[in-house]
């Protein structure tokens, strides 16, 4: 096993950005902690940092659940003593159905993972961080361009991405006496499940349908990993990796 001395932990790991992320803290030299709903995905993650020499553990999670959540920290704790980097990942939509439609279920569970989750899992990273030797640590919190821009049938992806970015500040004011560091890292069309049909087209301001850029997250991946590697007295308070071309700026 590669020897580390900086731990981070990974919410959402198994797929997507959140394996794009822990792949590339491991190349640089972390050791990851695995969270997500699902072991198998989380296991084939653990498995490919295994296999290039890395070190990293696989913790189911429902973020949603603040027990979950207890457990997931406990875990890290005992198993590596302390936390230096969080990336809080973990996020849902809801069907992109007509706002009028949506259930009260449905706006429900979006908001229990993409904001309460984040929370809960900042509120633990306080409380390990604040305590540990040497003090502090980096959260960097998943944001989206949809915290800046609505897209179509989205209200609660995008309210609860605007939440996210308050959620950032306040945090990041409330670390300031503990040495720790919180971030936000906004995401555009990062080529994942969830993006897999903007290349087919998508839902347009206009009405239109239309195909959209996509980038690898292993770029996203790098991003994250330079707002890890920062020195904790330095804070990128908020960065955005996206599409050159998708249709974020400007008007139509």
């Amino acid at each position: 096993m590669a020897h580390t001395n900086r731990i981070a932990m990974v919410t959402g790991a198994g797929t997507g950005v959140g394996k794009a992320v822990a792949l590339g803290l491991a190349r640089a030299g972390y050791a990851v902690v695995l969270a997500g709903r699902r072991q198998q995905p989380l296991d084939e993650t653990r498995a490919e940092i295994e296999s290039a020499g890395g070190t990293a553990i696989a913790v189911p999670t429902d973020v949603s659940d603040a027990g979950s959540v207890a457990n997931l920290f406990a875990t890290t704790r005992q198993r590596f003593g302390r936390l230096d980097v969080l990336f809080n990942n973990a996020g849902i939509g809801a069907p992109p159905v007509p706002l009028e439609d949506l259930t009260i279920e449905q706006w429900k569970a979006v908001v229990d993972i993409n904001l309460t989750g984040m929370f809960l899992c900042i509120q633990e990273s306080f409380r390990i961080m604040k305590d540990q030797t040497p003090r502090g640590g980096r959260i960097i919190n998943n944001g989206s361009i949809s915290a800046h821009a609505p897209r179509p049938n989205s209200a609660p992806y995008t309210a609860t991405k605007h939440a996210v970015t308050g959620l950032t500040k306040s945090a990041s004011l409330d670390g300031r006496k503990y040495d720790i560091a919180v971030g936000q890292i906004d995401i555009g069309n990062a080529a994942t499940p969830m993006t897999e049909r903007m290349p087919q087209g998508v839902p347009q301001a206009d009405g239109t349908l239309k195909p959209e850029p996509t980038i690898d997250p292993v770029h996203v991946a790098d991003a994250v990993v330079f707002m890890a590697g920062m020195p904790l007295d330095t804070n990128v308070l908020t960065i955005t990796v996206m599409a050159t071309k998708m249709p974020f700026v400007g008007r139509g």
